[in-house]
């Protein structure tokens, strides 16, 4: 059980992470905010690996060829899933945002059979559907499409698509390295090389094309910090449960992040509750439960 415990912390980390970004977007841009939890995360996922290669005494098997193409799927779709976040949660609610983008574990059981092999159990699979259908009952709310239009849904399911698409791409790095009794070990050096390539990518076409944006977040060091640091710890928990469990599993068990969103909008926000709110809530709790049972 593990990994539950591992996907519980990564969800309450990127809980702290998602509001942190969406505060510094209104200052830094949407490409900005997205360049701080690669950037400012990156020296923290260095220190990760080092801590744990002085505890284990052990080191970084050379990654063979198939590390790379894995690797590049799952840092380069994260960066353009956190982007279609943050631009997603400047059109709508925090909470109802974070509801969109869970959609990710139907998503991600889909990619994992396609890409991974990975295979889920009818009682798996319900509780996926359960889950996910608290998301729906939450983000669906009778014309508000119609008032808000349909870019911000869109930019929320793509946005959970490509999360979904970065946590295979991460699962089948960690895999591929071929050390499971080092399963620490190789997902925090995935991490690792991971941040360090986001940060290089990003930092060069800020650089290239907008080097204003990378002036403001050199001087925006401060909250970046703390949302970097926090990103490399969610991003830390989540890779050690794609180590030892499936990512559409670990994805589904990381839907109670709609509950501490919810925490957030309702205390950080002043955002209200609604009835169809709790409802959906309450079939999360229900699948949540009913994953971890069946597993």
């Amino acid at each position: 059980m593990l990994w539950a415990v591992f996907t519980i912390i990564a969800a309450a980390a990127q809980t702290a992470r998602n509001a942190m970004q969406r505060e510094l977007t209104a200052t830094l841009g949407t490409v900005g905010a997205t360049h701080v939890r690669f950037l400012f995360g990156f020296p923290f996922a260095l220190l990760f690996l080092a801590g744990v290669c002085a505890v284990t005494g052990s080191i970084p098997p050379p990654p063979p060829l198939v590390f790379w193409p894995w690797l590049l799927l799952g840092f380069l779709a994260q960066i353009i899933a956190t982007a279609m976040m943050l631009s997603a949660m400047n059109d709508r609610s925090f909470v109802v945002t974070t509801a969109y983008i869970k959609t990710e574990p139907v998503q991600t059981a889909l990619f994992g059979l396609i890409l991974l092999g990975d295979k889920l159990t009818p009682m798996l699979a319900a509780a996926i559907l359960i889950a996910t259908a608290g998301v729906v009952v939450m983000a669906v709310k009778p014309g508000v499409a119609q008032v808000n239009g349909l870019k911000p849904t869109l930019k929320g399911v793509i946005s959970g698509g490509m999360f979904g698409l970065s946590a295979i791409g991460y699962r089948g790095a960690i895999l591929s390295l071929g050390i499971p009794d080092q399963f620490v070990l190789a997902a925090t050096f995935t991490l690792a090389v991971g941040l360090v390539c986001q940060a290089a990518l990003l930092s060069v076409y800020l650089l290239a094309f907008d080097a204003r944006t990378m002036r403001a977040i050199l001087r925006a060091w401060k909250p970046s910090m703390l949302a970097g640091f926090m990103g490399a710890l969610a991003s830390q928990f989540w890779f050690l449960g794609f180590a030892i469990a499936s990512a559409a599993i670990v994805r589904t068990l990381a839907l109670i992040e709609v509950l501490f969103a919810q925490g957030v909008s309702r205390f950080a926000f002043k955002q209200p509750t609604s009835r169809r709110e709790m409802v959906g809530i309450a079939l999360i709790v229900v699948g949540v439960v009913l994953l971890i049972w069946a597993h």
